[in-house]
């Protein structure tokens, strides 16, 4: 499970497809809707979220957002109402680290995207507020 910090737009069509059932997925973890991925860490940011649940349905509500943009059909009917939030905190380390991530992702799947977007600065997911910091302690592979 990959909760990009990211702002949707810089996804490929299968990262967007893939970040949107991935964020299903957390959506019924932190909803107590299934077993699994319970204990993943890219859901500590959200659990520590006053509003936890509304929190990642305007984190979804963004990515339908932008598969819209593209003309494409995210069901929003899987999702509560959007409301308004107090964003997240994400670190320009982590930032930064999901960048890189995701840049050697594109490298493969998608290298004109990856070029375009090499030597620019990431964008953060609408939901996120950036602020000074490393890599977070939740994230794997550090």
């Amino acid at each position: 499970m990959r909760l990009w910090s990211l702002h949707p737009a810089l996804l490929d069509a299968k990262g967007l497809v893939a970040l949107w059932r991935e964020g299903l997925l957390a959506q019924a973890v932190l909803a107590g809707a299934t077993r699994g991925y319970r204990h993943h860490p890219q859901l500590v940011r959200f659990r520590a979220h006053p509003m936890p649940l509304t929190a990642i349905a305007a984190y979804l509500h963004a990515v339908a957002d932008e598969a819209e943009a593209r003309s494409y059909r995210f069901d929003r009917a899987k999702l509560p109402p959007r409301e308004s939030v107090a964003p997240i905190e994400v670190s320009e380390g982590q930032l930064a680290h999901e960048f890189a991530h995701l840049l050697r992702k594109l490298e493969q799947r998608d290298p004109a995207r990856a070029a375009r977007l090499s030597g620019t600065a990431p964008l953060p997911h609408p939901l996120m507020r950036v602020v000074p910091g490393p890599v977070a302690e939740w994230e794997v592979g550090r």
